[in-house]
């Protein structure tokens, strides 16, 4: 299942719209201040769901589904209308970002791929084993678990995948950046070191986080390769909890720390731990006298 963010820039604004993750062409302009999301069965499900749950102010509003030129899209919130020239930045949450079924079903087929094994060169030529160089093709489970390591999602629970500035330039090169150091030093660039927008960036983190500790949604499924969007311009800022269509229901009764190590079988995400890891660092951000 691809996922894909909603990095659009209102189209209210006349702006480009500027996606920065996931694959190009996966929205189109709603009416009424809606984008449209190429349809996702999964994601359709969770924020159907999500509606009724005590995140509904975390997420963006969902309005049913849509067909426009022949394709199928579900229809939601332009989370980017309210605000003027904003800055946007992704961080996909968890310690992994693929599901434990993708792992199994890979493993079932392990066919080199010559097409990560290039992208695994292009970020870290030293990474492929000699066996891999000689191939010039890598597993997709190996690229997969390779990949969580060279960022900070397997040590701090979240990674950034992108930022746009105000102007409408985009970076997308955060592909090492893993150190909390490094998530500082980027998330100062992203707010011009602007203690205000740190500090309401901080309150939203903070009602997010107590929110998902009391969600009947988030206790009862994996929720795997979604992000954090977090915007603002000169007048707010907010976050919101998007891309569900890896976001997958437990067995009835069972329910998920989110916090906990994973080990495979368990099917811990780490999203929380992520989210402890974020608020530590925009907390330490707010209180330091630099």
């Amino acid at each position: 299942m691809v996922q894909w963010s909603p990095f659009l820039m209102s189209f209210k604004k006349k702006y480009p719209w500027i996606q920065l993750a996931g694959h190009a062409g996966s929205f189109k302009t709603g009416a009424n201040g809606r984008i449209l999301k190429k349809h996702c069965e999964c994601e359709q499900r969770c924020l159907s769901l999500l509606m009724k749950d005590v995140l509904r102010p975390y997420v963006p509003g969902y309005h049913g589904d849509v067909e426009k030129d022949g394709q199928k899209y579900n229809q939601m919130e332009d989370l980017l209308a309210e605000f003027e020239f904003p800055c946007v930045m992704d961080c996909k949450m968890g310690v992994r970002t693929y599901l434990e079924d993708e792992l199994t079903k890979a493993r079932k087929k392990p066919s080199p791929r010559p097409d990560m094994y290039q992208k695994m060169i292009e970020v870290d030529p030293e990474a492929p084993t000699p066996q891999e160089n000689d191939q010039k093709a890598v597993t997709k489970p190996r690229y997969m678990q390779w990949r969580e390591t060279i960022s900070s999602t397997a040590t701090l629970g979240f990674r950034i995948e992108g930022v746009k500035k105000e102007d409408g330039t985009v970076n997308r090169d955060f592909k090492k950046t893993k150190t909390r150091e490094q998530v500082s030093a980027a998330f100062h660039e992203f707010v011009k070191g602007n203690k205000d927008i740190l500090n309401d960036y901080l309150t939203r983190l903070n009602e997010i986080r107590e929110t998902l500790e009391i969600s009947t949604f988030f206790k009862t499924h994996e929720v795997i390769g979604s992000s954090l969007l977090f915007v603002h311009d000169n007048k707010r800022a907010k976050i919101w909890m998007i891309d569900f269509g890896k976001t997958t229901p437990l067995p009835d009764g069972e329910e998920l720390t989110h916090r906990a190590s994973w080990v495979e079988g368990n099917r811990e995400d780490g999203y929380l731990f992520g989210l402890d890891s974020l608020v530590e660092i925009v907390s330490s951000m707010v209180n330091s006298k630099t």
